[in-house]
């Protein structure tokens, strides 16, 4: 008996082994499975879906149910509670259980379509399978054609060719080495000659450039020194005449200034006809000379004067008292300044207008007299106040602050008393000179005349023409070695 209760379990047993292989055959079909087929085409899992969808059925069809209790009639009345709660409630929930089994069945829907899609892929993995064999196949057959061919008349020609080649690369190579070993034995010959004559040549050119170039030394020599000659004897001519015509120029210009003197002294004879008591008389001297040779060419005059350009800028009316040579009327010019000047030498005077500025020979005093007062904003004296006796300088000052407006600008420059240098060596090269004017008692006289802002300025350092200073203490030289010149600046009140 238990035998043949051990035989029927089995008979069971392979029943349902049976009926689980054909479960999973039909799971299969509806499903294929992932993994690569014989095209190499990998098919995608569905089964996590699947069993993720068979969870949401689940729970869907769970939607409204109670959850089964133990008998008992406390228990029975829990049960109607709950069911009566949940038809009360099914109103409320209605859409959301339609919501959720709309997604199950979409969910469905998708797993269809990819099962129809893995089903499309295996078709197709195996038509490519299929179609990959035959494609083998023929390339079998084309490689056996190949091959028998190329072991017949063919292949032994292409041996043939083959060693032609071989044998004709090995020729040519030989050649080839033949042609550059005689190429190379050809260029060394020429590059030897080529090295000898260049050799050659090399003495030939240095042979002749020693004969030229002392052939060009000797004429240099020769050259320099008859120019040295020539240029001696020719500045020597040069002195002697210049010698003799400024000899000559300066005994006229004697002659015209002693013929000058004798016209003027009757002329200017007093009213009794008695001539004015004698006084010290300047020399008569070329001052445009004089002061071409001692205080400096035009151009250096006015390069120096620029300091005032900016002192005069927005000045409608100015005044040079002594212009001189016209310098400071040149400076004014040029920064678009109105200005006229006056001197007492007509020599000056002419100068200055054949320029083209504006200018007249006058006494200073005279000239300032005819002036109405207040009627100009800057005057311009250098190197004037020193020319003058001292009684002269205060009445000159008081004159200027009457010809002034208020505001206006009195700019006087005259050689600096307080430098040694300026003293001992400078101020009596000019023959004209009375005495020098401290620069603080020029300040004096221009506040006693009303003007104010009085400003003192040292100019022409003494060490431009005397570098023997710089050796000096620094404050002994400053002290006493300052400037040549001053220059005072004053605002009329």
């Amino acid at each position: 008996m238990a035998g043949g209760e051990e035989n029927g379990n089995d008979l069971r047993v392979e029943e349902l082994k049976a009926i689980v292989r054909e479960i999973r055959e039909r799971v299969r079909a509806e499903h294929p499975a992932s993994g690569a087929d014989a095209a190499g085409v990998l098919l995608a899992d569905l089964m996590p879906l699947v069993h993720a969808r068979d969870a949401a059925e689940a729970k869907v069809a769970a939607i409204g149910t109670v959850n089964p209790r133990p008998p008992g009639l406390v228990n029975s009345l829990i049960q109607a509670v709950k069911r009566l709660a949940a038809r009360a409630l099914d109103w409320h929930v209605r859409e959301q259980v339609e919501f959720n089994r709309a997604m199950v069945e979409a969910v469905n829907r998708n797993l269809d379509a990819l099962n129809e899609i893995n089903r499309s892929l295996e078709r197709l993995s195996v038509r490519l399978a299929g179609e990959l064999g035959e494609i083998r196949a023929l390339h079998e057959d084309l490689k056996r054609h190949v091959t028998e061919a190329l072991e017949g008349p063919v292949m032994q020609e292409l041996r043939e060719q083959k060693d032609i080649r071989t044998h004709w690369q090995e020729w040519r190579k030989g050649w080839e080495e033949k042609l550059a070993t005689n190429e190379i034995q050809f260029l060394r010959g020429l590059a030897d000659l080529r090295a000898a004559y260049d050799h050659r040549v090399s003495q030939i050119e240095a042979n002749f450039r020693d004969l030229i170039r002392g052939q060009h030394s000797d004429f240099e020599t020769a050259l320099e020194r008859a120019s040295l000659e020539i240029q001696k004897k020719m500045w020597e001519d040069f002195e002697q005449i210049r010698a003799e015509y400024e000899r000559l120029i300066h005994n006229e210009l004697r002659v015209v200034r002693q013929r000058a003197s004798l016209v003027r002294r009757p002329a200017a004879a007093e009213p009794g006809g008695q001539l004015p008591a004698a006084g010290p008389e300047p020399p008569e001297v070329d001052y445009l000379q004089l002061a071409e040779r001692f205080r400096g060419s035009e151009e250096k005059v006015k390069r120096k004067q620029e300091f005032y350009r900016e002192r005069f800028r927005g000045c409608r009316a100015v005044i040079d008292l002594g212009c001189g040579r016209g310098e400071f009327l040149e400076l004014m010019r040029e920064a678009g300044i109105p200005a006229r000047g006056v001197d007492a030498n007509g020599e000056c005077v002419g100068r200055c207008r054949s320029k083209g500025l504006e200018a007249e020979q006058q006494d200073l005093f005279a000239f300032l007299e005819g002036i109405e007062e207040e009627s100009c904003d800057g005057i311009f004296c250098a190197h004037v106040v020193e020319h003058l006796e001292p009684a002269q300088v205060p009445r000159l000052i008081r004159r200027a602050a009457a010809v002034l407006g208020r505001g206006g600008l009195l700019a006087i420059e005259t050689p600096n008393p307080a430098c040694l240098a300026a003293m001992a060596v400078h101020f009596y090269i000019d023959p004209t000179h009375v005495r020098p004017v401290p620069s603080e008692l020029l300040a004096f006289y221009l506040e006693e005349a009303g003007f104010g802002r009085i400003e003192v300025h040292e100019l022409n350092p003494a060490i431009e023409t005397m570098p023997e200073v710089e050796d000096l203490p620094a404050r002994f030289r400053q002290a006493f070695f300052g400037g040549l010149d001053y220059a005072i600046l004053a605002r009329r009140l």
